[in-house]
């Protein structure tokens, strides 16, 4: 499992299925009943993103939606610092427009994650990474689920991105964003992501459930598959002590 602790919280993040909610593509659900569905099949993750209530309406939506998810499953809220404080979020997901981080942690302060939007190469070397909990890397394919003016940047720039991260902090936390079906879910764990973010795929499908179902065990057998192998140092001195 790639879940990871951050000492001083004490509290792990699990990037293998992360779930959006959106008003706007919800199929038909009640984002309450859509978070409690995709939960069951199997989110380790769920974020809400709302780009058409207010901010008191917001609130009461995070928070019934905090109520329709068991404990262990964070929710985070999307760009809105105040909604996340108000309704007792587990944190935030910022864009690159949106708030600093900086001055979202001094709103939050240290308990709630932390996620932040990452598009190119350069975003990913700036990234301040000691106050952020995990990055969600893309858009990896082409999306309909949000307004997106920039190419997919494709496994391949994924794993540029991933790269950056593992050179900085080995093991940070990271997610592949937009566009991403069972079909391609492999491709985003292979390129070095822990997990994948997605939206229409859960909310559109006819049973939520079994489309989350679906994608966690893809998710969970690429893990598996595509892990890093460490070294066999000790196997290869006793290999060249008895050469």
């Amino acid at each position: 499992m790639m879940a990871f602790v951050d000492p001083e919280k004490k509290l792990t993040v699990d990037l293998r299925l992360y779930a959006i909610v959106d008003p706007e593509t919800a199929g038909g659900h009640a984002l309450p009943d859509l978070a409690r569905m995709v939960a069951a099949g199997g989110a380790t993750l769920v974020q809400l993103r709302d780009k058409v209530h207010d901010a008191r309406e917001m609130i009461a939506l995070a928070r019934a939606i905090k109520a329709a998810l068991p404990a262990d499953v964070p929710l985070i809220i999307n760009d809105n610092v105040e909604v996340a404080r108000e309704a007792g979020a587990d944190g935030v997901h910022l864009g690159q427009e949106d708030m600093s981080v900086v001055q979202a942690r001094d709103v939050l302060g240290p308990a709630p994650f932390f996620g932040l939007s990452i598009k190119t190469v350069e975003q990913a070397r700036a990234a301040p990474l000691g106050i952020l909990d995990y990055v969600g890397i893309g858009g990896v394919f082409g999306t309909t689920s949000k307004q997106n003016t920039s190419r997919p940047i494709g496994p391949d720039g994924l794993a540029r991105i991933v790269r950056v991260f593992r050179e900085r902090i080995g093991n940070f936390p990271t997610c592949g964003i937009a566009g991403i079906s069972a079909k391609n879910a492999e491709q985003v764990i292979a390129a070095g992501a822990d997990g994948v973010s997605v939206i229409s795929a859960l909310s559109l499908a006819a049973d939520p459930t079994a489309a989350a179902r679906e994608l966690r065990a893809i998710v969970d057998a690429a893990l598996a598959k595509h892990a890093p192998t460490p070294p066999a140092v000790g196997a290869a001195g006793h290999a060249m002590g008895n050469a």
